[in-house]
Order: structure tokens, then sequence, then C-alpha cells
């Protein structure tokens, strides 16, 4: 080298010995035979310190000096024999044997010459026979350039003469090589025989080269190395004693020497694997076998690996021959890894050994590698290599498998760089994570069937998917073979469609939620906005306040549920699934939670919280009534997942399904024929390991339905019930639907702010009830702008306005899309066309979804087409509206009416879809051919306004203005049968029921005949039978409507399956009816007329009586099992009775007097029955016969039962003794005696070893059923002890007695523990609760009382019944108790709160025994009206009772929006009603007299009130109905109470100088005038209480005054007759008005302060000019005193009320009589509009009603007949007071103004009478 600037550097080479110095020890030590260290230094400096290189030099060095030595040898090999053959001729076979080595020599140097020229041959070396030779072909580039050509031959034999054969040419591809000079044997076991040498040279070295001499003939043959092995056991043996000879441990000990491993196997192969090796691969062939035994060399890196070779080439000196060299290191191979494999042959043994080198870190021996799994390549090569496919599928499969063995092999081989295995591995996921799916192939096959089966296939499944739930590696490398196996097993074993993975199962469904919600885009939108919502274990009720406070979050709820559920998985298996049920009502954000759980639980899955898949299911979309069974596994197909794939998955991952909208099935599923119910079992949901949410809507489902479809005591099932949104939820969604609207752009009106919402919708009080559906509030918002200008402030907007308002905007939307798209292809429009086309279209299929029980329309490929203009034309009728001044006020005409009937076809969506279907446009795509409306009441929404329009839309054959309406009826009724609303029952279709009902008070013109002409349909059904569809939906809607049905002749209609629940049908006619299966639920029917009506399953919320007793019933007991009733009675029978049927089973007779005890034994086969015949008698149940009569001279026998285990029965009787009987005998085993009275009860204890009792004799005993001995006797009681019982474990004794205490008792020692005291009344009964830590009493004193068991202090006192209550039960759970009473009532309690839930009337007389159903949600009980009674009690949550008030109502106000009305009492209660559904919201109980007024606060948010006598003022807050606060101070009764306007006064004045009657605010609150009995009218300062004016001028009291609605007048009336106007300003009087005879009681400005009506004891009622001070109009028609008059809201109408008995309705303007309401049976008490005016609300003295409305349930009382007794107390009361205060009772009575009371002539006192009496006189 030389170094810069010319210098020598004479130190490099020392540099680079020293750098070199331990490769040069190394390879001196291999090659020092044929090199030195001078030569060594120079091949450094040649090759650069390429030490592979070098070893290449010197290793062909090597084999050079090899074959001359092989030649030298054969030389002097020849010499020798020769010698021996030929001796004389010994010179001349010198010589020529010396020629021939010349000639040799001379090959040598040629060959050494030709060395650097190798390089250049033409050709490979192959195993067997390769020849040199020159290509004589002149295009060939060989022989231009005059290379030497190798040609192999391969195995064979050939001849062969240099010059005159041919061979093939690897150039030119032509048998054009001749001039052979070489000839080379490869990895071979060979022979050669020259011609002119008859003795063959054979060997079997892996590489020997050998001259061609010119002319000389050649016998060449090379074959196939082979062992020599007579058998497979001279095989092995020669293997093993080869392995373990001097001369390989030789050859080891030479590769240690150099640092190498050498890894000797263990053992030889297997015998079992050799032998299936040999078969397979070498055709049972063994000596083609090597690898018996294989020694594996490991090198650190590749010199060492060259150094290893080397050595191993260098065998001959350990007696080993080197008989195959294949080098597969730097040659990729498919099966094979990296090495170097080297044959030797063992002359001694005569068997060739292998020998494997190789660098570490490729191998794959297991114990020696890096490699991790290292047998997993090799054992898919095993299985792999010998497969022999049977078709095209399998050689598919084998090619995939040589591929991914490749793969694999690439990795570990590093063929591929560290840069690419690393991005393979880093695909890698574990089987932890991935959850490898086992494979369906693999499904219910074992092992043993695998092998048996030999199919490659299925073993080949088998190794792969165990390899990959087994193998978890760690490093790169592996990772990356576990990737490529895996894409292996993904791809051409599960198959590319199917999932391999649970992982991919998640990402396929993962992917397919994602589509839903993009094509579902309303959804996804309203995700957006989502609010948590609230729900409850019960459903929500408009009165409940919660004031529990026991609402939660759904959401955490359903999360806590489903943690609970893993939890106790944990444990012992479960065999109970848990279900949770989810019901709302329509609109409540089911579908959205749903959406929104899948959701949360899904990001909650990603983080590897849950283990549980959660998978969304709309059931609509899913269900198949045809295919019940699989609707998960279609429910996943339609989600990506392969049907062949199911079992795995099912297999392998748990889920959570949501199964959202179950009552949109429920119709097909109620009417699917099959004996099984319960839906998880008919959706065989058992198979699949999850949880279950099932969303349903509220009342869809009956109770029944839900407690048989939705409920079954195999799964634990949750009840959740949404509850509305509250405030805070209701602001919190405003202020996400603000933001996200001006986000995306959702709707126009993006400048609306949040409080700009707030304050619209505070003018709009109404819809604050819709909003607290998630849904209407989203509708809400979205059309509010639109809605404000079509309904003026303060509008009260119905659900069908909204709805209406939203579907116009939402149809406008697409109709604008729909114009686009036509005028993008020049088609003009007609935009108004276009939108009616859409309405009908939305109609109609609403229509037929409803029909069909189908909330999802299919739409079939084969029917897409493109839109045309028919498809509008078709859709488009002409409407026109017209005026009649009939009794139908409007009438509608449409042409081709025709046209509208459905046409049923094979696909009943076909007609939906044809050409491109307008479903594209106004329908949601849930996949894709399915569609749905935006919601589901929009489809019902859609199907109202179908029936409603088709109702309206009919007019008669001919308009004749004289047409009467007997005639327009009769037209109509031939329309009837075709009316859409005659197809189907309406019953489970609330929300279209409820659309309906609302169109009847619409004011639109449009919906004015709705109401008569549902009348009209039901009087219709009286002549046909076939219109009862429509009849029973007619008056279904008309009820729902709330609208009374009170003495209508319905003689003859027929409305079976009628909904009648709470309906009002007072006097109404129902002779000869069908009523078959109508629900008449707390329907008030006092006087209606059911002769001979058909009533066949009719259902009152009471089932059936079970009559037979023909006396009292004393009693009643269900059998264990629940299926069966036993009473006794006075009419000496004991009855067995069929809890379903209500049928009598068994009628036993025998005893002769009345049964007082009867009892099923605990295995419910027979009964013991006792009688004050003085036996006791055993029945058997089954057959009804007497068994036994156990018979003694005792006296009545008062009380009989069974031991714990059946076999004995225990009697006590009237003659103080106590008897045990042995029921197999019958005969008497005890005679107890002791007591010294009567024994009134008898009790075994729970382990039946001892009898306990009670008498007369004020005692309890405690008795030894064995001995009969008396153990105890217990004293305290101070009256007779009339209950007696056992205490659950038999170590306590409770007893009640008529003393009125309770007491428990130590059954051991005697010792009294405990007493409760506090009845005021003789103890009827007791029991304790399941757990026994509570106790129920039950008394004379009319109350149930409930104690703490262990601190004996009384919890609740349930007070309620008018009289003793005679019995009472806790239900099974002891969550509830229900009562029986000498009232005849039954009523229901709660345990917890000690709220009354229900009281059930019906029985005649007393209640003597009631029972809870164990499992049913019923009570039976008897009575002594001789009956026994089943009552259904599931509604008493949902039906919230209306039992109103016990006294006179004495005032009733509308609340400011009209939705509520609040009325007081003299029950001292005040009670909130819902106006729409005329349900109780809240009772408010807080004065200690009679209530007398009530005033709403102007916002409607607080009720103030007064009462007659305690001088006190009450304020409530509506909505929890809690008391805010009580104003004191009066000294005497409060006349009037009022609000200011701004609702923050309420001010006390002094100034009067008697008794203030009246004080009203001004309308500003300001001011406040009053008047009182002191003749003046005052005006006073609101803010300082100081007096501005005083107003004199009436010479009688005062009754009334007001400000005129601008403040600037006052208005009052007196009994002086007179009306005076004064001037607020001046205190001067403008007008006074005299025109009445007789005292005017009321007085009321019109609200433009114009004019003044009045009302006069006169009877007239009189209207004034304010202005002018003139009587405008005189209004004359009651014939009794008027107790009010008032105008409506708009001044246009005014409303009166009288002592007649009649409202009358006046019109303003004319002073005519508008309408005259009649029939009321009482006198009207009071009557007022609602706020909008479209209804009247009156209430007279016995019930309260609304026109046009529900009525209200509210009892009053009347001042005569039955309640005479009354009037004396409260005549007594006057009387004390009129001592007191020194005044006659008339002023007394006027100037308290306690209530108007009126003299009267006569009272009748039950039946007397007494003639003439005045109050003057009493």
């Amino acid at each position: 080298m030389k170094c810069n600037g010319g210098m020598q550097n004479n130190d490099i080479g020392g540099e680079e010995t020293r750098k070199y110095a331990k490769e040069m020890k190394t390879l001196l030590r291999l090659f020092g035979d044929i090199t030195n260290k001078e030569e060594l230094h120079q091949k450094i400096q040649h090759h650069n310190g390429n030490i592979e290189l070098i070893i290449k030099d010197l290793i062909q060095q090597s084999v050079e000096k090899q074959v001359t030595e092989i030649i030298g040898q054969l030389f002097c090999d020849e010499i020798e024999t020769e010698n021996k053959e030929n001796e004389p001729d010994k010179t001349e076979q010198v010589n020529k044997l010396f020629h021939k080595q010349q000639q040799r020599n001379e090959e040598n140097k040629i060959k050494n010459v030709q060395k650097e020229t190798e390089k250049t041959e033409i050709g490979e070396i192959e195993p067997g026979i390769n020849l040199q030779g020159c290509c004589i072909n002149e295009t060939c580039l060989a022989s231009k350039a005059k290379l030497l050509v190798w040609a192999n031959i391969g195995f064979g034999t050939i001849s062969l003469i240099s010059d005159k054969n041919s061979f093939y040419c690897p150039d030119c591809e032509k048998l054009t090589v001749t001039s052979i000079a070489k000839v080379m044997f490869y990895n071979s076991e060979y022979s050669i025989c020259a011609s002119d040498n008859l003795i063959s040279v054979k060997d079997n070295n892996y590489q020997s080269i050998y001259p061609i001499q010119s002319g000389v003939s050649y016998e060449l043959k090379a074959n196939k190395i082979r062992q020599h092995a007579k058998s497979i056991e001279d095989l092995r043996e020669r293997n093993e004693n080869a392995m373990n000879s001097v001369e390989i441990n030789n050859l080891v000990t030479e590769l240690q020497k150099y640092e190498i491993k050498v890894v000797k196997p263990s053992s030889l192969k297997g015998n079992d694997r050799l032998l299936e090796k040999i078969q397979s691969d070498y055709g049972g062939d063994f000596n083609q076998a090597f690898d018996i035994g294989r020694f594996t060399i490991l090198c650190d890196n590749p010199t060492k690996l060259q150094t290893a070779v080397a050595v191993m080439k260098k065998a001959e000196q350990f007696n080993l021959i080197v008989s195959e060299d294949k080098d597969f290191f730097n040659r990729q191979s498919k099966t094979h890894h990296r090495f170097h494999n080297i044959k030797l042959y063992v002359p001694k043994h005569d068997v060739y050994i292998e020998m494997q080198a190789t660098l570490k870190h490729f191998t794959t021996l297991e114990g020696h590698t890096a490699i991790e799994n290292p047998k997993l390549s090799h054992n898919f090569y095993e299985i792999v290599r010998a497969w022999k496919s049977n078709n095209l599928e399998e050689e598919e499969l084998k090619q995939a498998s040589n591929q991914t063995l490749a793969k694999m092999n690439d990795v570990i081989c590093e063929w591929i760089d560290t840069k690419e295995i690393k991005k393979i591995s880093n695909r890698y996921k574990p089987h932890s994570e991935m959850r490898i799916l086992k494979p369906p192939q693999l499904k219910g096959i074992n092992e043993e069937q695998i092998n048996s089966k030999k199919d490659t296939s299925l073993k080949l499944t088998k190794f792969v998917y165990y390899q990959l739930c087994k193998f978890n590696p760690k490093e790169m490398k592996g990772q990356a073979i576990y990737v490529i196996l895996f894409e292996y097993f993904k791809k051409h074993i599960m198959g590319e469609m199917n999932p391999a993975s649970c992982a991919d199962v998640v990402s396929i469904l993962k992917e397919s939620r994602r589509q839903e919600l993009e094509e579902d885009t309303a959804t996804l939108q309203a995700l957006e906005t989502y609010i948590p919502l609230q729900a409850n274990n019960y459903p929500y009720t408009d009165n409940d306040d919660n004031k529990q406070n026991d609402a939660y979050d759904c959401y955490q709820h359903v999360i806590d549920l489903l943690s609970k559920e893993k939890e106790e998985k944990k444990g012992e298996p479960q065999n109970k699934k848990h279900v949770m049920i989810l019901q709302g009502k329509s609109g409540s954000g089911k579908s959205l939670f749903c959406r929104h759980l899948e959701e949360t639980l899904w990001e909650t899955y990603s983080n590897g919280l849950i283990t549980s898949v959660p998978i969304y299911i709309s059931l609509s979309k899913c269900y198949n009534e045809f295919n019940e069974k699989q609707i998960i596994s279609q429910a996943l197909q339609m989600k990506r997942i392969n049907k062949e794939i199911i079992d795995v998955i099912r297999e392998n991952i748990s889920f959570v399904f949501i199964l959202d909208g179950f009552d949109e099935i429920f119709d097909k599923y109620d009417k699917n024929a099959d004996n099984e119910r319960y839906f998880y079992n008919r959706f065989n949901l058992n198979e699949w390991n999850a949880e279950y949410i099932v969303s349903c809507r509220s009342h869809s489902l009956s109770d029944e339905d839900i407690k048989h479809v939705l409920i079954n005591s195999n799964n634990t099932t949750s009840m959740i019930y949404l509850w509305p949104f509250s405030k805070a939820q209701m602001n919190g969604y405003i202020d996400k639907f603000v933001k996200i609207n001006r986000k995306n752009k959702m709707h126009e009106n993006l400048d609306w702010t949040i409080q700009q919402y707030a304050d619209t919708l505070k003018s709009y009080p109404n819809l604050n009830k819709m909003m607290e559906e998630p849904f209407l509030l989203r509708m809400i918002l979205t059309v509010l702008p639109s809605l404000i200008k079509q309904h003026p402030i303060g509008t009260k907007i119905s659900k069908s306005q909204v709805y209406e308002a939203f579907n116009d905007q939402w149809i406008d939307v697409h109709v604008n899309s729909v114009s686009n798209k036509l005028s993008e292809l020049r088609i003009q429009t007609n935009s108004d066309k276009i939108k009616f086309a859409f309405q009908q279209y939305c109609q109609d299929l609403g229509f037929e979804m409803f029909m069909q029980g189908n909330q999802v329309a299919t739409e079939n490929d084969d029917q897409m087409e493109y839109i045309n203009k028919a498809t509008f034309k078709k859709l488009d009728p002409n409407v026109e509206i017209e005026i009649k001044h009939m009794d139908e006020k409007v009438d509608m005409k449409i042409m081709n009416e025709d046209d509208i009937t459905s046409v049923k076809t094979q696909d009943v969506w076909g007609k939906y879809f044809n050409g491109d279907s307008i479903a594209k446009y106004v329908l949601r795509r849930i996949c894709d051919n399915k569609y749905q409306f935006l919601h589901k009441s929009c489809q019902e929404y859609y199907t109202a306004q179908k029936i409603i329009f088709d109702i309206l839309l009919w007019k008669p054959n001919t308009i004749d203005v004289d047409m009467n309406n007997e005639r327009f009826q009769q037209q109509f009724e031939t329309r009837v049968p075709k009316l859409f609303i005659n197809c189907k029952l309406l019953n489970e279709e609330l929300g279209i029921i409820q659309f309906i009902a609302e169109r009847i008070h619409d004011i639109n013109p449009i919906f004015i005949n709705l109401k008569s002409r549902l009348f009209r349909i039901i009087e219709s059904s009286k002549t046909n039978e076939h219109i009862s569809v429509a009849a029973a939906n007619a008056v279904t809607i008309l009820n729902s409507a709330n609208v009374n049905m009170h003495y209508r002749n319905w003689e003859n209609i027929k409305i079976p399956h009628a909904i009648l629940d709470q309906a009002f049908l007072e006097g109404t006619n129902f002779k000869h009816a069908n009523l078959d299966h109508v629900s008449l639920y707390q329907s008030f029917l006092n006087k209606a007329n059911f002769t001979n009506a058909s009533m066949n399953n009719i259902y009152f919320g009471e089932y059936a009586h079970l009559e037979g007793h023909s006396e009292e019933v004393n009693g009643i007991q269900l059998s264990p099992d629940g299926t069966k009733i036993i009473s006794y009675s006075n009419d000496k029978t004991v009855r067995i009775w069929d809890v379903l049927s209500g049928k009598q089973l068994q009628l036993l007779k025998g005893h002769s007097d009345i049964v007082n005890s009867a009892q099923f034994s605990p295995d419910g086969l027979t009964i013991v029955s006792c009688s004050r015949d003085e036996t006791v008698r055993l029945w058997d149940v089954l057959s009804g016969k007497q068994i036994q009569i156990l018979e003694d001279d005792a006296d009545d026998v008062n009380a009989a039962q069974f031991s714990p285990d059946g076999s004995k029965v225990v009697s006590c009787s009237e003659d103080n003794a106590i008897r045990i009987w042995d029921i197999s005998s019958g005969e008497r085993t005890q005679l107890l005696q002791g007591h010294s009275d009567w024994v009134n009860a008898v009790q075994f204890s729970p382990d039946g070893t001892k009898v306990v009792s009670c008498s007369d004799d004020e005692t309890i005993r405690i008795w030894d059923v064995l001995s009969g001995e008396q153990l105890q006797v217990l004293e305290g009681h101070s009256e007779r002890v009339t209950k007696v019982q056992f205490l659950s474990n038999g170590s306590k004794v409770i007893s009640c007695s008529n003393d009125k205490t309770i007491r428990i008792w130590d059954s051991s020692s005697a010792q009294q523990i405990q007493i409760f005291e506090g009845h005021s009344g003789a103890i009827n009964g007791i029991q304790f609760s399941s757990d026994n830590s509570i106790i129920l009493s039950y008394s004379q004193d009319k109350t149930i009382r409930l104690w703490n068991a262990l601190s004996g202090e009384q919890i609740q006192m349930l007070e309620g019944h008018a009289n003793s209550v005679e019995t009472a039960k806790f239900s099974f759970d002891s969550s509830q108790i229900v009562s029986g009473s000498e009232d005849k009532t039954i009523r229901i309690w709660d345990v917890s709160s000690g709220k009354q839930l229900q009281i059930i009337d019906g029985h005649l007389r007393r209640v003597t025994g009631v029972e809870f159903f164990p499992k049913d949600p019923k009570i039976v009980s008897c009575s002594w009206d001789g009956t026994i009674r089943i009552w259904d009690i599931a509604l008493q949550r949902k039906i919230q009772l209306t039992e109103g008030h016990f006294d006179s109502v004495t005032e009733v106000q509308f609340s400011p929006d009209g939705s509520k009305i609040v009325s007081c009492s003299l029950d001292k209660t005040l009670r909130l009603w819902d106006v729409q559904s005329g349900k109780q919201i809240h009772v408010f109980e807080g004065h200690s007299s009679g209530a007398r007024g009530i005033k709403f606060s102007s916002d409607g948010s607080k009720i103030l009130t007064n009462a007659y006598l305690d001088n006190i003022v009450q304020i409530w807050e509506v909505s929890s109905g809690k008391l805010l606060q009580i104003l004191e101070g009066h000294t005497d009764f409060i006349n009037s109470v009022q609000f200011s306007p701004d609702d923050q006064k309420i001010l006390l004045l002094r100034g009067h100088s008697d008794s203030v009657k009246k004080a009203h605010f001004s309308s500003n609150g300001s001011r406040i005038v009053s008047c009182s009995f002191d003749r003046t009218v005052r005006l006073w300062d609101a803010i300082s209480g100081n007096q501005l004016q005083l107003f004199r001028g009436h010479l009688k009291d005062i009754n009334n005054v007001l400000f005129s609605p601008n403040g600037s007048t006052i208005v009052s009336c007196s009994g002086d007759k007179t009306i005076r106007l004064w001037d607020v300003s001046s205190g001067k009087q403008i007008f006074l008005l005299e025109k009445h005879s007789e005292s005017i009681d009321g007085i009321q400005f019109s609200p433009d302060s114009t004019k003044i009506v009045s009302h006069s004891l006169d009877n007239t009622i009189r209207l004034w000019d304010t202005l002018s001070g003139k009587q405008l109009q005189v209004l004359e028609g009651h014939s009794n005193y008027i107790e009010k008059a008032l105008f409506s809201s708009d001044g246009f109408k005014i409303i009166s009320f009288s002592q007649d008995k009649t409202i009358r309705i006046w019109d303003v303007s004319s002073g005519n009589q508008i309408q005259i309401l009649e029939g009321h049976i009482g006198g009207i008490t009071d009557a007022q509009f609602s706020p909008d005016n479209s209804k009247i609300w009156w209430f007279i003295n016995e019930r309260k009603y609304v026109a046009g409305h529900k009525r209200f349930n509210i009892t009053t009382e009347i001042a005569c007949g039955t309640t005479w007794w009354k009037i004396l107390i409260f005549l007594f009361v006057c009387k004390k007071l009129i001592e007191k205060n020194s005044t006659s009772l008339d002023k007394f009575l006027l100037k308290k103004n306690v209530f108007h009371f009126y003299y009267c002539h006569t009272i009748s006192f039950q039946n007397e009478q007494i003639n003439n009496c005045s109050t003057t006189n009493n």
C-alpha cells in the first residue's frame, strides 16, 4: 500500500498481522499443510481482509492437493498391480506408467493454469455426472468465446468417447458439446471405467474429477447416495454404531477445538415417525433415509461456519468420506432452513451420517435455538410435505401452505431484512387479545376422529388453530411468524369473508355499526345532543313527585347491573341469566338510549374494561316470525357476519345484546302459533353467552303479556322504567341543540339563542309537558320557530299539531330535494303537488305498516326504476273545503276516492317502491333495502291522519240543504264498512288512538266533524254487526279524548274489545249491546242499563265472582301451589274453586252447622275443617270425599290446624279443651285440658313438637305434643286472647287480645319480652312479615298498624277504613298489605311509605278474608255477601285513584295554562287534577278545618289557600305538592286570598270596621281594592299598606268589588240592588247602575274593560256599558238563583249557572242564549271557562263534570238525607258561636261567610220528616 505523500508505510503489514492474528491462527491450524504465514498474509492483503474469500481459496487449493494425491496413489496401485501380473516386462510397464504420470502431471499443470479462468466456465455443477467440453455451435457465445462448458448428465450410466459424443449445451440448449476433457462426479456414488483399462474405479467422494482422453471409450455411472442396510433395524443399528464410533467422535473433537458447538441427538428418530416418513417420502425405501440420527453444528458467526465446513471436508483424516456436500446456507428454500448439509460415509459401519452446520440464530433445534416455538415450522412442514391433494380446493390449500412455510422460513433465516420482519411483527396481536375463533371444521370432532379420517386439511386446521391459541411470542421473529400463520389461518382456513378471531368479529361489528349510523343520519345527529336519562324501578305517573328522590341515572344503573352479573359469574356457575326490560313511553328516548348504551359499551370494551361485545339489534328490522329461534343469528348476518361462522362466535364470545323495539314486533309475535310465550325461550337466547336488554314501549303489552312474555322465574329480570326529562335535563338539551344546530346547520333559524328558546317556550306552557319526552323535545325545538307563526302566544298546542308542523317541515326539505333533481333534468315541477304526493305516500305506507304489524318496509331490488311524473300524478287528488250549515259543519270533497283503497298484492311493499322510490327521500334507510319512518310515532301520526281523513272526506251522494239527520246517517252507514277504521282494532296502538283523539279537540275547522262522525260510526253498529271493529275503535277514541258518553241510547250497539277504562257512562243504555271483551276498569256506570247485553269476558278490573255459598263466607285460603281456593261458610259447606276458570271444583257437604275454619294440608291434597256441629272433618281435595270425621264429646270447634308434616291435626273448642288427632287412624292421641274458658286459637310449633293455645280465660298455654303435658302458662293480658302463634323458629310466641295490646313471649321461660300498645279498639289479628322484622296488626279501631319487632316502636298507622278492619295480610315479599273491613272495602297499602295504593269496592257486606296470590298480581277476598272475588291489582301503579273529596267541594280553579285544576273541600284537603286525563296529581293536607279558598299564582307554580276556621293562609308548590309557607296573624275567619300579579306579595291591610268580604290586586299589583260588611270600598297602596281612597255610597253590605282590567276604574255591587262604578284616581262615583230588582251577588268586567256583567237574586243577568252607564242586554232564562255569570277570556260569550240545574252560554253582542247544558241531578255550585275557552268545568253537589271532558271522581255530600247528623253538629257549633258573639244566626252566617246556607222547609231524617224547620228554630 502507498501512503499519502508517496512515503512507504513499513508498519502496515504488522498492523494487519495483529488485526487478523486470531483468524490467521485458525487458518494455519486448518490449512497449515498447504500454506504458511507469509502466503496467508499475502492472501489477506489480496482480498482486503475478506476471510470468506480466503477460505474459499484455501479449500480450492486443498481439493487440488487431494486430487494430486489420489492420482499419485492410483499410480502406485497401478505399478503394483502390473508388477504382479507381468513380472517379465517390468521395465516396459514402468515406462508406460511413467508416461501416464507425465501426462497427468501435464494435465495438472493445465488444470492449475485454468484455475484462474474457472469463473468464465459455462454451466453449473449438479449432482451426478458432469462433463466438461467445448460447444461447436458457431452461434453459441460459449463457442465464440472459446469457453469450456459443463454439461450435466445427472444420475445414470453413459458410454463416452470424447470426440464422438455430443451433449446438451446449457448456453445454446443444443446437443453441441463435444471434445469432452473432464468428468466430475458430484454428490453421488459413482464408478468410471476406461476402455484402455478394464478396472473400474468406484467411489463415493462428494466431488471427484477425472480427465478424459481423446479416443478412449469410458463407461460412467452415478447413483444417488443410498444407505446399504438390509432392514430398518439394520439401518438403525448401523447409525447408532457410527454415531458413537471413534471416527465421528474424533471429528467432533476436532470441531470443538475451534469453539464450534456440535449437538448430537439424544436418540435416534422414533420408529413410528421414521416408518411414516420412509413410506411417504421414499415409497418405503428405507435406504434413502439419512436423518435417522443427525448431528447439528452450531456456529456463532459465518467465519466459524466456514471453518466447520472446512473441518468436515477434511474428514478423511478420521477415516471418514465426505460423500455429499449441499450448501443451503445462501440458497433460499421454501421448506428448509439455512444450513450447510454434509453426509459423511463411515466405512467401518458402511453407513452415512448427516451433519448440518448453521448459525446459532438460524437453528430451530429445541434447547439450542433463539427462535420461539422452534418446532412450529418443522411440524407444519411435516404435515404438508407428504400431502397428496384430492381436489382443486385441497391443492390450493396445499400451495398456500407451502407459501406460508416459505414465509416463515424467510423470517427464521432472515431472507428478508430486519426492517421487513419488524414491519410484519408490528401487526402482531396475542391470542389473549384477539381470541382466535375455533374453525367450524373442528366442531364436534376429536383427535381420534381427525386421525381416523386421514384428512390432511383437517389435521392442518387443528394444528394451526392450536398453535395460534398456545403460541405467545415475545420476540420480533416469533411475532412475525405468528402474524404469517394467523394471516394464513384467516385467509385459507377460516375464509377471507369470515372473521378469524374475536377481534375480527369486533372489527366487523364496529364497521357495521359505523355504516348503520352513517345511513341513519337522524340517529347520528340525535346522539350528538344526547342527555342522560333518568329511570326507576316503577313507572312514572303524572302525580309522582319522586319524594324519595329514588330515580337514578339509567345508563349507570344498567352498567351496575351488568357489573353485578359479571361478579356473580366469577363464583359458582349461574343457571339464571340476567334480562333487563327497559320500558318507556313513545318518544321517551328508548331507542336513542339503546344506541347511546351501545356506543359507550363499545368504548368501555375498547378500553378493556368489559369483555362482552355490545350489539344493538332493531327487532323490527330482524324479526322473522317463521324463524324466531334464529333471530340473533339473523341479526348478526345483517351485520356482515357469515352464517357459517355463527356457531363458532356463539361459543367464543360473550355479548350484551340490546334488543330494541319489542313492542314493534309484538303483534306478529303474539299471533304466532307457539306454545312458548316467553321471548327468551322463543328466541333460543339461552344458546348465547350474553346479557339481554330489551326495550319496549309502555302499555303496548298488557300486564298479563309482560308477565308471561317478558318475565320468567328461570331468569333474573330487572324492570327499568324511563322517566321524563326534568327541567335541568331539558335546559341541558336545549343548550346542546342550539350548539349542534349552529355547528352542523341542521335546521334553519341558526340565529335562535338558548334564551330565545327558553322565553318562547314560557309563552306556550303546555309544551313543557310534551318536552319531558326526548324525541318530542327535539321535535318541538326543531319546529318552534314555525309553530309560533301558526299559533298565537298562550295557545295550547297539541301533540298532533307539533307532529304536523314537524312532518311538514321534514317533507318540505325533501320536496326541495326532488324539485332540484328534476330541475337538473329540465323537468318542470309543482311543489304543492309533490308535497301532497309525499303526504299521501306517507299516509298510505304508514297505514300499511299498521295493517301488517311491521315497522319496516322492504324494497325488492328488481323494483328499482327511475322517477316519473306518473308517480306524483297518481297521488294528486283535488281537495276543497265547503262550509255547510247543517249538523256537519265542514264537508270535504275529494276526487278519485277509489284510488285511496289499499290493494293487497303478493308483495305488500312492492307498490311503495315503484320507480325511483319516494322512500328514498322521506323514509329512514336502516339497511340495504329496508326503510322505516323517522320514529314509530311518525308512522302512528300518518296512520291516524289516514284514518281521520278517510272518515272526514266522505260526503253524501246528494247535497241537500234540507237533508235531515236521519237521511244523513243512513247514507253514512253505507260508507262505514269500507272505512279504514273498520280494518283492524287499534287497542294495541295507543299512539294512533291519541293522535286521533287530539284532533277531536283541534280548533282547525277541518276536524270539526270528527267527534260527531265517530258517534255516527257507533250508531251505525246498531244495525250492522260487520262494523263492530269500527265502532269499538270509535268509542275507544272518544273515551281517550275524555268525551262524556253519559245518558247515551246505545241499545244494540256492537263494540266488542273496546277500551272504556274510566269512561263516564252514567245512565247510558247498553240494552242488548255486544260488550264482549270490553274493558270497563274504573268506569262510572251509575244507572247504566246492561239488560240482555252480551258481556262475555267483560273486564271491570275484577274477575268473575265465585258464587255458590248461600250465606256468609267466613274465610278463604289459597292452596300451596296457588291453583285452588277453599272457602267456608255459614251455609255449612266448604267449597273448592279453580283459580284460573273460577269454577267450583268440589262442594264438601257434611257439617250440620256453621263452618268456623278450613285449611289445606302442607301438600295441598287434604283439607281439614271444623264446625259448630262439634266435629272436625278431613276431605280429599281431588275427589271431594270425606276421609275422616274426628268426633269427641266436644263443644263447638273454633279452629283446627295441620301439623307441619301433615300427620296430625290439632283442634280447640268451646269446652275449654284442645285435642290432637292422628290423621291416618282418625283417633284422638291427646286431650289437653287446663284453660278455664273457650279456646279461641291453637297452633303447632314449626317443628311439630309443641302446641300453643289462647283462650277467653286471658291466658296462653304451651303444650307438649307427645306427652300432652302443659309446659308453660303465659299470663299478662287483661281481656280475652283472640290470636296466638309461634314465631318462625319456635323460640317466641306472639299474641293479641281484646285488651288492645300485642305481646311477645319467650316460649321456654314464659316471660313477656315486649308489649305493643297503641290500638284504641280490640285487636282482630296479627301477622309477621316474611323476614320477621315487622308485625302487622289490625283492629276494631279501623286502623292497621306496623310495628318494629325488635324495638317495639310503631312504624306506620294505616288509616282509611271506615269501620273495623276484619282481616289483613302481607304480600309474599312483605312490600304491600291487603286489608278487608266491615266497611265492605278492600284496601291495598304500601308498607314502606304507609300510603294507600288502592281501594277496591264490590262486596256488599263485611269483608272477612283477603289473600295475595303467591306469584300473580291478584288478590282473593270473601265476604258476608256470600261471594268470593278475585281482583286484578296489576294496574295499581299505573292507574291513579280518583276517589276525590270526602265532603262538599267549596271552590275549583283552572291553572293559568289550563292543564290542571285545583279544588278545595270541607274535608280539609285541596286536590290537584290533570285536565287531560282527569287523574288526581296531588292531595294537599294541612288545614285543620274545611278549605274555603284557592288561588293559582300567575305562573301556575304555587297555590294559595285559606280555610274556614283555622285563620291561616298556606302556600303550596304545585310541582312537588310540598307546603312552602304558613302565613299566620289573622285573629278571625279569612274570607278570601289572592296573589299579587308578580306573585311576590300577600298583604295584611287594616282599616275596615267590620269583616272584609273581598279584596283584589290591580293588574299591575300596585294597588288593592277591598269591600266589607261596613258598606265601604277602600283602595290601598300595595307597597306601603296605606289607604289611598275611601268609597262610600252603598246602603247595604257590599257583595263584591273589582278593578277594571286597565286599572282605571272600580266596580262594586251590593245588597242594595245597585252597581256603582268608581274612578280610581279621584275616588268619585262615575255611574250608578240600577235595574236589578233584588240583591246583586256578582259582577265582572269584560277583558277590554268596556262592559260589565252582573247577576242578581232576581234570576237575571244584565250587561252594562262602562262608557255610558247604559244597560245593553238583559239575559233571561234561569228559573232559580244564579250562582255566577262570567265572561269568556275573549269577551264574546258569557257562561252562567244556576240552582235551576242548568248551565247557559250567551252571546254578548246579541244577548241570545247559544247553548243550554241540562241533565244534572244536583245543583251546580261552580262553573268556569278554561283559559283557552275550549272547555267548561262545573261541579254539582254529587259529582264534578267537565264539558267535553272526562269527569273528576270528586264525591261531595248533600246536607240532607243520610248526612242529617252533620247538620245537627253544624247547628250545635253555630249555636255556641252565636252565644259567644251575641249575634243572630242569620247575621253570623253571612258575616263569617262560613258557606252559603239556605233555609229549607223539609229535612229528611232516615225516612222521617220534620216539617217547617228553619235555622232560627234550630
